[in-house]
C-alpha cells in the first residue's frame, strides 16, 4: 500500500514518502495538532492481515515507548485508521551511517563519538529489557544532534524464546532477513547464535555493534561472501581481516572492542553495552596514546610479552648492580616520523600562498585552494590527497577564504560579497547570505556556519541552508576591540574560538564562545588564529613559531605546556588568519615555510629585465618612488610580524633605515614636494597614520589614531591638503576617505557605498579618482569624478587590481587578475575618455610587489631572490611526532 500525499491517518497529514523496510513504510507527516512534522510508520497491505506481524508491531511499539534517551528515536504516538496500523515517531533529519560509509571509513574520533552514543543507546534498552535485534548501519541516523538508533521492529522484550525451526528462509545476501520465520535480523551484523536460530539476547547486539564498529574503521563489512552459504560460513568460522592492515592509524585500543565484540560464542563475547561504552570512553579519553600506527603497536605487543620476564631481569640487575642500564626492550617505541609532501596546482596555475587561501578536509581526502589560471580568473580548486592532479569547481569565480562541510562533501566560501556553499557532487554554488568582506568561516556539526561577514565587525551564525544571520559575538570597546575574526566551531558543536583585533604585542586575543549564551572569555594569545586538531590541540604561533596547546574539547580548557612544531608559515596578509589547516585523521597543511628574501628588477615598458637595483637582503613588500624619481621607499620585512621603511638612494644605491620600531609599517607615500614621508604603522594595535621628514631630521609625527583597525593609506592628494586612505566600515565594506592635514584633521567620506572601493588614485589635475571596486561582481577599475564623487567610468573588464596615473595625467598604466600590466591613453579635460588599451607585458607569477617610475617608463618588480619552484602547499602526516617542549 503506498500513502498519496494528503491522506490522513487520524490527526496526522501524509506530505510524502521516506522509505521502506521489511516491516513497514515511513512516511513524512504533519501533525495537524501540534503543527510539526512527524515520521509515520506503517505496515505494508501485504503483511497486516498476519496476527504474527500484528504482534511484532505492537510490540515495537511498547519497546520505543519504553524509551526514553537522546539517542533513540522517539515515539509519539500508536493508531490505527481503518485496517491502518501505524506508529508516530520523532522526525530524524540526517543522513544514515550507511549513506555516511559509502564514502569510506570514519575519522577516530568521529568513529569514537558515534560509538560511544550507540553503546550508550543499548545499554538504556537493554537495562529496559529490549534487545534491538537487527542493528546495522542503515539503522543508525547520522543527526546535528549525534546518532540516533532506529527501528525496533525487530525488537523483542528479553525471555521470549525463539522459535527453534532454524534456517527455514535463505534470502538475498542484499535482503534483510525479516520475513516471517526464525531468522530476524540483517545477515551481515548478525551473531552466530541468531543464525543458528538459538535465544538470542542482549549479547547479538553486541555482536552487531561490532561489526559496525569495524565497518566505520575500515570502510568494509566485518564478513563478506559471494553467497548466502560463504558469507554463514565467514561469520561463523573465520575472522575479519585485523583493523591495522586496513586503518593503519586506527587505535590498537580499538580492535581490541571490536575483537570482544565479535568473539563467536556469546559467553566469551563482551557481557554488556555498559561495559563496551565504559571502553570506548577510555579511547576516547586517552587520545593520542590509543593512536599509535599499526607498527608501532606491533612492537609494543611483543614487549607486553616479555614484561613479566624482563621486570625479574630489571629487579634482578638493580640488585647485583644498580649502574647496569636496561636492555633496549624496554625503551619507549619510537614515534613513527613526520611525513612532510608538498603539492602544486596544475601546469599555468598558481595556488595563492595564504594560510586561509586552503583547507584540507576533515577526512583527510582532499585539498581545497585559491588559484589563478592563465586567463586571469581566481577560483577554487580541488586536489584529492590520492589523485595526480587538481580540478576547477565550477561557479567558485574570486573565491577566498574556503572551509569544509563536516562530511567533507561541500565547501563554503566567500566570493561577490556574499557567503556561498558548493557540493563536490556537482551543481551550482548556492548563496547562503550576504557577507561583504568575510574574514573567515566554519562550518559545524550542528548545521550552522560561523563566520565574520566583514573585515571589522561581529561574528555571525547562519544556517548551512541559508537564511537570515543571527549576532553571536561583538567586538568590546572597553577592550578597544573592534573587529572579530576567523570563528571557529568546536567538535561539540555549541563552543567556538575566534579572535578579537587588534594585535598587542604581536598576538591576538583568543576567546571562546559558547552558543546560546552571551559573552566570551578569554583563553591565550595567539599571532594567528587557532585551529583545533584532534586528539586535542589548538595549533597556534607564537614568535614565529607553530606551536600546540593542549586543550580538552569537553571541558573547553587548555591543558599542559604549550609545544613546538619548528618554524611557523609566514603569516597571511588578512590580519589574525590562521596558519594551518587540519584534518580530522591527523594531517596538517599549510604554506612552505619562510619568505624567500627580495630582488629588486628593473623592466622596462616591454617587460624586458634591465638588471638589478642593488640593495641589502632582505624581504621587500612595498614601494613607492619619489616625485622625482632619485630616491626610493621600501618596506622591508625585520621579522613575522614587523616591517621597517627603507630610503634607497637609486643614483648611489645607498640604503638607510627609515623607521626603528616592533611593529609593522606599510603603505608609504610621497608627498608632492617630496619633503614628507606619509605611512600606517600599528604600535599601539590599530593601523594609524604617521608622518615623517623624508630627510629623517624629525621624530614621526602622529597623523591619526582611531578605533579603526584599518586605515591605508593610499595616496597623498596633488595639491598636498589630503591624504586618501582606506577604511572598512560594517555595513558597507572598505570604503575611501580624506585626512585633511589642516585644521582639526576630521576625516571626510569621499566613496562610500555597499560595494568594496580600494586602491585610489587621485589624477595629477587633481580632478579625477581612479580605484578599484567589484561592484560589478569581481574587481575592476573605475574613474569618478573628484574630489565631489559623480561622473563614473569603467575602464577596465577582465578584472584588475589597481591604476597607476603617469605624472602627465595622459596615462593610466592598470595592472590585470593574470598580471598584464596595460597603458590605457586618457583625457581628462573637459571630461574624462580613455582609449583603446595596449598591453605591455605579464608581471611574473611569483611577483611580490611592484611600482612604477612617475612617467611610467620604467618598472620596478620586488621577487624572491632565488628561483622557486611553483607554489606549493605542504602537507604533515605524524605532525604530533613533532612535538618539543
Amino acid at each position: 500500500m503506498t500513502l498519496a500525499p494528503g491522506t490522513r491517518l487520524g490527526p496526522y497529514e501524509i506530505t510524502g514518502p521516506l522509505g521502506a523496510g521489511g516491516m513497514g513504510e515511513v512516511y513524512r507527516a504533519r501533525d495537524t495538532r501540534l503543527q510539526r512534522s512527524v515520521a509515520v510508520k506503517v505496515l505494508p497491505t501485504g503483511l497486516a492481515g498476519s496476527p504474527e506481524v500484528r504482534a511484532r508491531f505492537e510490540r515495537e511499539a511498547k519497546a520505543v515507548s519504553s524509551l526514553n534517551h537522546p539517542h533513540i528515536c522517539t515515539l509519539h504516538d500508536i493508531g490505527r485508521e481503518g485496517d491502518v496500523d501505524y506508529l508516530v515517531m520523532e522526525l530524524v533529519e540526517g543522513e544514515t551511517l550507511a549513506a555516511r560509509l559509502e564514502r569510506g571509513a570514519l575519522p577516530t574520533d568521529q568513529l569514537i563519538r558515534i560509538a560511544i552514543e550507540i553503546a550508550d543507546a543499548l545499554e538504556k534498552a537493554h537495562r529496559t529489557g529490549i534487545v534491538h535485534r537487527d542493528l546495522k548501519p542503515g539503522n543508525i541516523m547520522l543527526t546535528k544532534g549525534g546518532a540516533k538508533l532506529m527501528d525496533f521492529g525487530l525488537a523483542r522484550p528479553t525471555g521470549l524464546a525463539a522459535s527453534p525451526s532454524g534456517l527455514s528462509q535463505s534470502p538475498t545476501v542484499s535482503s534483510p532477513l525479516t520475513a516471517e520465520g526464525t531468522i530476524i535480523g540483517t545477515f551481515q551484523y548478525m551473531a552466530p547464535e541468531q543464525l543458528e536460530g538459538r535465544e538470542a539476547d542482549a549479547r547479538c547486539d553486541l555482536w552487531a555493534l561490532g561489526a559496525v564498529l569495524y565497518e566505520m574503521a575500515t570502510g568494509r563489512k566485518a564478513f563478506e561472501g559471494k553467497s548466502q552459504a560463504s558469507l554463514i560460513g565467514a561469520i561463523m568460522n573465520s575472522e575479519p581481516a585485523p583493523i591495522a592492515t586496513l586503518a593503519p592509524m586506527a587505535p590498537p585500543a580499538l580492535e581490541r572492542v571490536v575483537k570482544a565484540c565479535l568473539a563467536k560464542d556469546p559467553d566469551d563475547r563482551i557481557q554488556t553495552a555498559h561495559d563496551v561504552r565504559l571502553q570506548l570512553e577510555w579511547l576516547r579519553d586517552a587520545g593520542s596514546q590509543t593512536g599509535l600506527p599499526a607498527p608501532v603497536a606491533a612492537r609494543r605487543k611483543s614487549r607486553e610479552r616479555l614484561a613479566w620476564i624482563l621486570a625479574a631481569v630489571a629487579t634482578l640487575l638493580l640488585v647485583v648492580a644498580a649502574a647496569f642500564t636496561l636492555p633496549p626492550m624496554l625503551r619507549r617505541p619510537v614515534p613513527p616520523p613526520v611525513m612532510r609532501f608538498a603539492i602544486t596546482g596544475p601546469e599555468g596555475v598558481t595556488m595563492t600562498l595564504d594560510g586561509p587561501s586552503a583547507a584540507i578536509s576533515p577526512d583527510g581526502q582532499a585539498v581545497v585552494f585559491v588559484a589563478l589560471d592563465s586567463s586571469g580568473a581566481v577560483r577554487l580548486w580541488l586536489r584529492p590527497i590520492g589523485g595526480l592532479a587538481a580540478q576547477a569547481i565550477d561557479g567558485t569565480d574570486n573565491a577566498t577564504f574556503p572551509f569544509w562541510s563536516p562530511d567533507s562533501r561541500q565547501i563554503g566560501f566567500f566570493a561577490d560579497g556574499k557567503l556561498k556553499k558548493v557540493a563536490l557532487g556537482g551543481g551550482s554554488p548556492e548563496v547562503l547570505c550576504e557577507a561583504l568582506d568575510g574574514r573567515g568561516g566554519s562550518w559545524g556539526r550542528n548545521g550552522s556556519i560561523l563566520f565574520a561577514p566583514v573585515a571589522a565587525g561581529s561574528i555571525y551564525r547562519v544556517s548551512a541552508e541559508g537564511g537570515d544571520p543571527a549576532e553571536m559575538a561583538r567586538p568590546d570597546s572597553a577592550r578597544g576591540e573592534n573587529g572579530l575574526r576567523w570563528p571557529r566551531w568546536l567538535p561539540d558543536g555549541k563552543h567556538f574560538l575566534f579572535v578579537g583585533l587588534p594585535a598587542r604585542q604581536g598576538n591576538y586575543d583568543v576567546y571562546l564562545g559558547t552558543l546560546g549564551e552571551k559573552g566570551c572569555k578569554r583563553i591565550m594569545g595567539s599571532a594567528a588564529a587557532p585551529i583545533y586538531a584532534p586528539p586535542g590541540y589548538l595549533i597556534v604561533v607564537r614568535n614565529g613559531r607553530l606551536m600546540a596547546q593542549g586543550f580538552d574539547a569537553r571541558t573547553q580548557r587548555l591543558a599542559g605546556d604549550l609545544l613546538s612544531l619548528g618554524e611557523a608559515p609566514p603569516l597571511s596578509q588578512s590580519a589574525g588568519a590562521p596558519a594551518v589547516s587540519a584534518s580530522e585523521t591527523g594531517i596538517l597543511a599549510h604554506p612552505a615555510v619562510g619568505l624567500p628574501n627580495s630582488q629588486l628588477i628593473w623592466l622596462d615598458r616591454s617587460g624586458r629585465p634591465q638588471g638589478n637595483l642593488p640593495v641589502p637582503a632582505g624581504r621587500y613588500e612595498a614601494l613607492a618612488f619619489s616625485p622625482d624619481g632619485r630616491r626610493l621607499i621600501a618596506s622591508r620585512r625585520s621579522s613575522a610580524v614587523a616591517t621597517d621603511l627603507w630610503m634607497i638612494e637609486l643614483g648611489r644605491a645607498v640604503s638607510t633605515r627609515f623607521t626603528f620600531g616592533t611593529s609593522t609599517v606599510s603603505n608609504p607615500v610621497w608627498s608632492p614636494g617630496g619633503d614628507w614621508i606619509a605611512y600606517n604603522a600599528n604600535p599601539t594595535g590599530p593601523y594609524d597614520i604617521y608622518r615623517k621628514r623624508a630627510d629623517g631630521t624629525r621624530e614621526p609625527e602622529l597623523l591619526l589614531r582611531s578605533s579603526a583597525l584599518f586605515k591605508n593609506i593610499q595616496q597623498w592628494s596633488p595639491d598636498g591638503r589630503f591624504l586618501l586612505f582606506g577604511q572598512p566600515d560594517p555595513e558597507t565594506g572598505w570604503d575611501l576617505w580624506l585626512l585633511p592635514l589642516d585644521g582639526d584633521r576630521t576625516p571626510i567620506p569621499y566613496l562610500r557605498s555597499r560595494f568594496n572601493e580600494q586602491s585610489g588614485q587621485i589624477s595629477p589635475d587633481g580632478r579625477w579618482m581612479a580605484y578599484s571596486s567589484d561592484e560589478s561582481g569581481k574587481l575592476e577599475v573605475y574613474v569618478q569624478s573628484f574630489p565631489t564623487a559623480g561622473s563614473k567610468y569603467q575602464v577596465s573588464t577582465k578584472g584588475a587590481f589597481f591604476g597607476f596615473w603617469s605624472a602627465s595625467g595622459q596615462e593610466l598604466g592598470i595592472l590585470e587578475f593574470d598580471g598584464t600590466f596595460l597603458s590605457i591613453p586618457v583625457k581628462t579635460v573637459p571630461s574624462f575618455t580613455a582609449g583603446t588599451p595596449r598591453t605591455l607585458f605579464r608581471a611574473r607569477t611569483d611577483l611580490v610587489t611592484m611600482t612604477t617610475t612617475p612617467d611610467l617608463q620604467r618598472f620596478l618588480e620586488a621577487v624572491p631572490a632565488v628561483a622557486e619552484a611553483r607554489p606549493s602547499l605542504v602537507l604533515e602526516l605524524n605532525w604530533m611526532s613533532a612535538l618539543k617542549r
